[in-house]
């Protein structure tokens, strides 16, 4: 991934819209990493993955509640604060 300075990104547009035709680029102000540029492509192609992501998860859940694969919320979260999830009591 190329890196250019806001400056360099500013000053050089039209140059930096082609480079992110092949790959992303980042845009670092200050001498740290402020943003990423991507094409569209790359954009909508990450957008997609994310909803098939949500989907997938929807249907996940709602398999766990109509199997009664579900916990109380209260019940899990003083479990959560008591430590039993970890090695260590508080």
């Amino acid at each position: 991934m190329e890196i250019l300075t806001a400056n360099k990104a500013k000053t050089h547009f039209g140059e930096m819209l082609m480079k992110v035709q092949k790959e992303p680029v980042q845009i670092d102000k200050n001498g740290k990493p402020t943003a990423v540029v991507v094409s569209i492509e790359e954009y909508e192609g990450s957008e997609k993955a994310k909803l098939e992501m949500l989907k997938t998860r929807m249907k996940i859940a709602e398999y766990e509640v109509n199997n009664g694969m579900t916990s109380d919320g209260d019940e899990f979260f003083e479990k959560l604060l008591a430590g039993e999830f970890t090695n260590e009591k508080t």
